[in-house]
């Protein structure tokens, strides 16, 4: 293999290699690495290579691809979406470059398949067949919105524990698309409590469904002593499975419009499922990932569709 190396005049050096052989990046320290298309290399390249050699210099990585699905570089740009210290993520579509004109882009977007346009001019990271929820993308088009008069209004609730996050998402009833979503964690007992009530008078909600499990209790006994209605929601095998299929069918059926909140759509993207050997299904986020803004919305929206059936009841 020919080297393609640069020494500079201080000793220092700049290099491009391939990472068709991960072992072949073996070697000194770095002090920084640019890994270009790097959603089509072998995750060892980055674990078992290039990310022990950035640690003696406290080197530093640039990360730049078309996607290609959710795989490891899926996984490391949710890091910098939801803030993980020492992570960012940006997304740069084809329209936005300058130097392609904007025809040619429509151009592409008439002769390629949807889903190759999508991934390759949009930037989009799109969904697996083995995904939870599909047609993500399609109804995260909404932006948030004030509460209107007139209008009822409905929350989900999923209660952080320290780790995790607090949701709140608000959905309208009539138009069943969520107008509204707080996300946020470790902040103190009085904060959490003040941050859901708020949401609860701002919307003027008649009910908000609040998680029970763990610390869900505590909260809601003191949102009780505030005058709000809460609705307990206790979250077992068995219920999760039935409001998380609800959610799934109402995205494959296109009955929701959601926020186009990279966190949410991140999320909603990455759920994963897996057969029991009783024939149930049981949902989580996968290792080390959040699901805490799927677990709201799906909370919210079958709150949602109740209160449907109480205002036909009425």
């Amino acid at each position: 293999m020919v080297d393609r190396m640069v020494t500079l005049p201080g000793g220092g050096f700049v290099a491009v290699r391939s990472a068709d052989n991960p072992d072949s990046l073996r070697g000194e320290g770095l002090d920084f690495v640019v890994m270009d298309e790097c959603a089509f290399m072998q995750r060892e390249a980055w674990t078992e290579a290039i990310r022990p050699a950035l640690s003696d210099r406290l080197g530093k990585a640039l990360f730049i691809s078309t996607p290609k699905g959710r795989n490891w570089f899926w996984e490391n740009y949710q890091r910098g979406i939801n803030g993980e210290e020492g992570w960012q993520s940006w997304t740069f579509p084809t329209v936005n470059n300058p130097y392609i004109a904007a025809s040619e882009v429509e151009a592409a977007r008439r002769d390629l398949p949807e889903i190759i346009y999508r991934q390759e001019y949009l930037a989009e990271f799109i969904e697996s067949d083995g995904g939870v929820f599909r047609r993500v993308q399609e109804a995260a088009v909404l932006s948030p919105r004030e509460p209107e008069n007139g209008r009822q209004y409905v929350a989900g609730v999923d209660v952080a524990s320290s780790v995790d996050y607090t949701v709140v998402s608000v959905l309208d009833v009539e138009s069943k698309e969520q107008v509204f979503m707080d996300r946020f964690n470790r902040v103190d007992y009085p904060v959490l409590i003040d941050r859901l009530e708020s949401v609860y008078r701002r919307y003027k909600l008649t009910s908000m469904v609040v998680e029970a499990n763990s610390i869900g209790r505590p909260v809601i006994d003191e949102l009780v002593t505030r005058g709000l209605n809460i609705v307990p929601f206790t979250t077992t095998s068995a219920t999760k499975q039935a409001i998380i299929q609800n959610l799934q069918a109402a995205f494959e059926n296109g009955q929701i419009q959601v926020l186009n909140d990279p966190v949410l759509i991140g999320e909603l993207l990455s759920f994963e499922s897996k057969r029991n050997a009783s024939g149930s299904f049981s949902y989580s986020a996968p290792d080390g990932m959040h699901d805490d803004t799927v677990m709201s919305l799906a909370i919210g929206w079958d709150s949602l569709n109740s209160a449907g059936v109480i205002l036909w009841m009425d």
